[in-house]
């Protein structure tokens, strides 16, 4: 892939932010509110960073996610998690198959529903850890491995899954290593009053909106690397850094707050997505440069899953959202 010249990028800044409101735009058509959502999507895909939703049944979130394909010209590939899901059942499997002329028989892998630009793994705890692993491998390397033979998957590749805050009962929780591997955690909430009653005037007319495609998956990749040449500088790093290690219990930076109501921190996984999604963060607003409050506003999604909090907080109605709160309050920056 070409580099850009200083000038393309400048244009594909502007482009990023032009883009941003295109997209957005459309998605109106089909989705009242949750552009914050929009955004967080957004942002993880220029930092090619995958997404774990949550949030109560019937509140568009497969919905949301299969129309930003279908703007941004990307396959789209829906899987249901249920108990009995296999791990061919996401990655695929071989088959043997005769050829009819020499009658000789060998192996042929079809391929499974993984292999697509974005991939929906719908309600991703209703499966067992066996099968929840198979995403494991592709989220990290982008690559399936069956038979002894490595696949590689089309990019982008982005792994967006969902999962329902209620009905725990015959789940399986994601281990902390697999939510590590997510970017964002996105919480969606419930619409306000009148975008309800917009949702139930749109929703139940005769009307299906035509969508127009905004990106496509080359010029996908071309913002992908943009984004990873965004300066940033050595303060707001500092700043990043300051924070995700404020929330480890065990270390010298960590508030007296954390010692007390966490039992696990962040990893330097958190500081590498804070940074490269206060890049992708500033491009979609039309910046060439990060500050420290793209890091805040990213604080929440990147931090909120990485961040366990003990009995003790339990039992006090502490969780990880309130623990963040108080570290962006209390953790400074350093001069400029």
């Amino acid at each position: 892939m070409r580099e850009m010249t200083r000038e393309e990028e400048l244009q594909a800044v502007e482009e990023m932010a032009r883009s941003r409101e295109e997209i957005l735009s459309e998605m109106r058509k089909v989705i009242v509110g949750q552009d914050r959502v929009v955004d967080l999507f957004l942002i993880a895909l220029f930092s090619r960073g995958h997404s774990l939703f949550v949030g109560v049944p019937g509140l568009a979130k497969t919905l949301m996610v299969s129309t930003l394909a279908q703007i941004l010209n990307l396959s789209f590939s829906r899987i249901q998690f249920t108990p009995d899901l296999m791990p061919a059942d996401i990655t695929g499997s071989e088959v043997l198959e005769e050829d009819p002329s020499s009658g000789q028989r060998r192996f042929r892998f079809i391929k499974g529903p993984i292999f697509a630009n974005v991939i929906l793994a719908d309600e991703i705890n209703r499966t067992s850890p066996k099968t929840q692993a198979a995403l494991l491998q592709s989220m990290q390397e982008y690559q399936v491995t069956c038979g002894g033979v490595t696949y590689k998957l089309e990019l982008p590749f982005l792994v967006f899954a969902t999962q329902n805050p209620i009905e725990q009962e015959g789940t399986y929780p994601l281990p902390e290593a697999q939510l590590d591997r997510f970017m964002f955690e996105i919480d969606v909430g419930y619409p306000d009053f009148d975008e309800e009653v917009e949702i139930v005037r749109t929703t139940t007319g005769p009307s299906e909106p035509e969508l127009k495609k905004v990106l496509d998956k080359e010029r996908i990749l071309q913002l992908q690397e943009l984004v990873r040449r965004v300066p940033v500088a050595d303060y707001v790093v500092r700043y990043a850094v300051r924070l995700v290690r404020a929330s480890r219990p065990t270390d010298p930076l960590a508030p007296e707050f954390v010692r007390e109501w966490v039992a696990w921190g962040a990893g330097p996984r958190a500081s590498q997505y804070l940074i490269l999604g206060g890049k992708a963060r500033a491009l979609i607003n039309g910046r060439f440069a990060v500050s420290t409050d793209d890091v805040k506003a990213l604080a929440e999604p990147v931090l909120k899953h990485r961040i366990i909090v003990n009995y003790r907080a339990e039992a006090e109605g502490i969780d990880s959202s309130k623990i963040i709160q108080r570290l962006l309050r209390e953790i400074k920056e350093d001069e400029k």
